[in-house]
This record gives C-alpha cells, structure tokens and sequence, in this order.
C-alpha cells in the first residue's frame, strides 16, 4: 500500500504542475490572440485547427472556425479564458490528491484537513462543467448565437456529486473515530 500511495503521490503533483503549466501557456495564448494573432501559432496547432476547428479541454469545447473557414480570434480569446480557469481547477483536484495521500501517511485519513480537501475536490469537480456552461454563455453572448458551435460535458457534475458523498461517509467515519478515542 506504502508503495501505491508513493506513485500516486508522484502522478498526482506531476499532473499539478503538468495543469499549471497549462493555464499558464492559456493565459499566454489568450493575450496573443488579443495582441499578436500571428504569433497564435506559437501556442496552438493551427494545422489541427484546419481540419479539426475545434478546441476542447475537459468537455468544454468550441468550433473556433466561422462559417468562412477563418479562425475566430474572439471565441479563442474566451475559450482560452475558459481553459485557464478549467486548467486551475483540475490542478487544484491534483493539490488536493497529493496532500490528502502525504497528510495520511502521518495521520488517519479522517483528519478534519482531508475532508475539506476531499470536499474541495467535489466542488472543484462540480466547477468544471459550471464554468464551461458560464463560459459558452458568455462566447455565445460575444461572438453570436449562430456563428459557433459550443458544447459541455457534465460528467464532472456528476463525479463532484458521488465525492461529496463520499465527503460524508468520511465526516462520519471521523465521528467514529473521535467517539472510539473518547471511550479509551
């Protein structure tokens, strides 16, 4: 167990740092599309961007190409923002995996700590989906109605609802635990 708790602790702040670096080239990328267009290529595939035309980053996705095949250097901008705010999220999900795993190796997992991480973590979860819908409003808003194609997945809605559950089994497991301690 020792050994799987020391790999996942490793994959979790590599996939951290991994989303920070992420949000930081999004942030890079949506002052480019703003400022400097042609340098956008810089930060994106634009090749991938002929063909495929859209961009997507945890089921927020969006056509970036109007109906005239030409990128929509204003949908980017907001995509960009979007995936910034995505990106964050997620690294924060990973935060919170490695310091769960490194505060129970000292301690039980039922530390009061641990169950704000985890109940952080559903909420992060729940955030994804939110913050995609916030955002296609908001492109929708900006860009037009009819100019773009934009679609979210929920399936972070539902993930974020079972940890908060299981946020609860662990409020109550520590309960338990402090009841058990008082008796001895």
């Amino acid at each position: 167990m020792k050994e799987l708790n020391k790999v996942v602790k490793i994959i979790a702040k590599v996939l951290e740092i991994v989303h920070w670096v992420a949000a930081g080239l999004m942030v890079a990328a949506a002052i480019c599309s703003t400022t400097a267009s042609q340098y956008l290529g810089h930060f994106i595939d634009m090749n991938a961007l002929e063909t495929e035309a859209e961009a997507s980053v945890y089921g927020f996705e969006v056509a970036l190409r109007n109906s005239a095949g030409e990128l929509n250097t204003k949908a980017f901008m907001l995509f960009a923002i979007g995936a910034v705010i995505l990106y964050a999220l997620v690294a924060m999900i990973f935060r919170n995996i490695y310091l769960i795993i490194k505060k129970s190796e000292s301690e039980t997992p039922f530390s009061k700590d641990n169950i704000r991480m985890l109940k952080e973590i559903g909420i992060f979860s729940i955030a994804i989906p939110v913050i995609g819908l916030i955002m296609s409003t908001i492109i929708r808003l900006v860009v037009g109605v009819d100019a773009i194609e934009i679609s979210v997945k929920m399936y972070g809605f539902v993930m974020g609802i079972i940890i908060l559950c299981l946020t609860q089994f662990f409020a109550y497991g520590a309960k338990l635990e402090k009841d058990v301690d008082g008796l001895l």
